[in-house]
């Protein structure tokens, strides 16, 4: 019985892989009968194969690592499993390669079907949208304008007015983004939705100054778990509030909206709204960019490596999302 399950698996992945290639190929063997995933998954196969088009891509090869992580149900007549997919993606644009690299985790129902196996539902288990997180915002999203308390970072001193200004040191902030892209760093708390936990820690790296308040709707700053207490503020971990801090301080830790993701540098930031209503649920950090000139992003949650930054292939996309494209200064 393992072997017909897991034959089946097997056709999956590689159905799931050969569609960022070949969407059509797929056809030669249907497998799954979960209506709704493959109604969703033809919507964004449909805007990945626009996309290539429109940006002048040719994908070249596609490799996806299957895992089962954790065995739900197990029956004669039923297998139901928690599996990561890590996806690999070469593509060419401008005679450049581009590396893409995406980490899925979906459970997987299959049942007997007769004398075959099928895929009777696939569950993403971790996707882009938060949308209880996002109702979260900087100060009920007002801007902070109060005296500054302490900035630290290793390369600042002092605080207050007496704060020396620090260059923000984006190549080290995208080397961290590419070291913790797949992984979580020990020293910082991994949350269920950690998107933003991991770019402000990118944003740290960088030199970004913390600033400290001891109130989680005020300032930019982590202490991690103190007597049992979450302690960060939520500008930290929430992408909504990230995006408030950001588009409202005038010291420290800041940026400005840009129209256009070309004029984003390494080391900038992309935040969601999906849905267009003012509330953003996830972040990204710009850490390379294609031949057209256009970012590539770094992103945990739905752990992602150089992805193309408008997101049309993730299944949080519709045609209602909306991108704040923001610059951090290179001075802080």
């Amino acid at each position: 019985m393992e072997k017909e399950w897991k034959q089946t698996l097997y056709t999956y992945v590689n159905q799931h892989n050969q569609c960022y290639i070949d969407y059509r190929s797929e056809m030669e063997e249907q497998i799954v009968t979960d209506m709704n995933y493959l109604m969703d998954r033809s919507k964004m196969i449909k805007r990945i194969t626009e996309g290539y088009e429109q940006r002048g891509v040719k994908p070249l090869r596609s490799e996806t690592r299957a895992k089962i992580l954790r065995m739900i149900q197990y029956s004669e007549q039923e297998v139901v499993a928690d599996v990561q997919l890590h996806g690999q993606l070469l593509y060419t644009k401008g005679g450049a390669i581009h590396r893409e690299n995406s980490i899925q985790h979906q459970r997987i129902t299959m049942i007997r079907d007769g004398d075959a196996w099928v895929v009777a539902s696939i569950e993403q288990l971790i996707t882009e949208r938060h949308s209880i997180l996002s109702k979260i915002t900087h100060k009920d999203g007002e801007a902070y304008s109060g005296e500054p308390e302490p900035f630290l970072n290793s390369n600042v001193l002092g605080g207050g007015a007496a704060r020396r200004p620090t260059k923000y040191h984006r190549e080290e902030a995208v080397a961290y983004a590419d070291r913790w892209w797949d992984s979580n760093n020990p020293e910082f708390t991994s949350f269920a939705v950690n998107c933003t936990n991991y770019i402000s820690q990118c944003l740290f790296a960088g030199g970004a100054p913390i600033h400290y308040t001891g109130k989680r709707a005020l300032g930019w700053w982590y202490k991690g778990y103190v007597n049992g207490k979450e302690w960060w503020s939520y500008s930290w971990a929430v992408s909504n509030s990230l995006e408030r801090l950001l588009t409202s301080n005038t010291w420290g830790l800041r940026a400005d909206v840009v129209e256009r993701p070309e004029q984003l540098s390494l080391g900038d930031v992309i935040i969601y709204d999906w849905d267009g209503d003012g509330s953003y649920q996830h972040s990204t950090i710009v850490t390379a960019f294609d031949a057209g000139g256009m970012p590539l992003v770094n992103a945990n949650t739905v752990s992602s490596k150089h992805r193309y930054w408008d997101y049309k292939d993730s299944y949080a996309w519709n045609k209602s999302t909306k991108y704040q494209l923001l610059h951090i200064p290179d001075v802080f």
